[in-house]
């Protein structure tokens, strides 16, 4: 009977570790996720920033190009292109962090819950 007794209160507390590590990945996963989004944002901003200044010189690449000879504008429209390109960099890196954090949930954790339910299970 004590033996017993013993037995359950060992599988409580087991039980109840376990949880506490299937919340601690839970946690850790949210903030693997969290830190990818705002990497993504930053990146997102960066590239959206690059391409104001990119419009603005493509802007002055039109008037130089009616007020002047072929030089100024040519070589305005390669700075220009250049940011665009920049850009077009940045957002690939911010699509590539964004990519990481979808989905939302934690699928280590679920997992991981899931393999301890079917071993409890198994057992009784």
């Amino acid at each position: 009977m004590f033996g017993l007794v013993s037995q359950v209160k060992a599988v409580k507390r087991r039980s109840r570790s376990l949880m506490q590590l299937n919340l601690e990945l839970a946690k850790l996963e949210a903030k693997q996720k969290a830190t990818a989004a705002g990497i993504a944002a930053g990146l997102g901003i960066a590239a959206a920033v690059v391409l104001m200044y990119a419009i603005g010189f493509l802007f002055a690449a039109a008037a130089a190009g009616i007020a002047e000879a072929l030089p100024l504008w040519a070589a305005l429209l390669i700075v220009a292109g250049i940011m665009i390109l920049v850009a077009t960099i940045v957002v690939l890196f911010a699509v590539h962090f964004a990519k990481k954090i979808s989905p939302p949930k934690p699928a280590q954790a679920i997992e991981e819950a899931e393999r301890t339910v079917e071993t409890v299970r198994s057992h009784v």
